[in-house]
């Protein structure tokens, strides 16, 4: 009988610690996703008419714990281009495609590259009856807002998991 209850205990803990991580719980700990110490104070700096792709950095940036500031000791968050496109394709339907292209780097104060120019991109693309829609310009307006969102949360995961490469001397 006494190894009926022990082997009923371990069948019972087990199957508790799985039902734990089955559910995503997971004991506290150092976050790897979080930004790391060097980049944990920024500063954007955007070419011009690029205030939607500024308020989305601001926001996702500031959710990872960076803290934008234009102090001395902050390195800056440079975009070197900000490119979108609009392809239209034309047939039976129209289909457009929207695409933004954004090229960063990480600098010091004095504007020495740390880090690599690193470009990313996003897409979104849409078809319409040109016969029977008027709402092109609602649905761009969205998608474009999506893309921008898109290439703002790429630029936070590439800084907040250091995958940056770093500048060669």
């Amino acid at each position: 009988m006494h190894l009926v209850q022990r082997v009923a205990a371990v069948v019972l803990t087990l199957g508790l610690s799985v039902g734990l991580v089955g559910c995503g719980f997971h004991l506290k700990g150092n976050n790897p996703a979080a930004t790391p110490l060097v980049y944990n104070k920024l500063t954007l700096v955007m070419p011009d008419n690029t205030d939607e792709l500024e308020n989305r950095l601001s926001i996702y940036l500031t959710a990872t714990g960076v803290q934008l500031s234009n102090s001395n000791d902050a390195y800056v968050l440079r975009v070197l281009d900000y490119t979108p496109r609009r392809q239209l394709l034309n047939g039976k339907l129209t289909e457009v495609l929207l695409r933004l292209t954004v090229t960063f780097q990480i600098e010091d104060r004095q504007g020495n590259k740390i880090t690599e120019p690193r470009t990313l991109t996003a897409s979104r693309s849409y078809q319409y009856d040109v016969a029977t829609v008027n709402t092109d310009n609602q649905q761009e307006d969205y998608l474009n807002r999506i893309v921008i969102d898109d290439v703002a949360q790429q630029v936070t995961r590439q800084i907040a998991a250091n995958r940056l490469p770093k500048a060669q001397s």
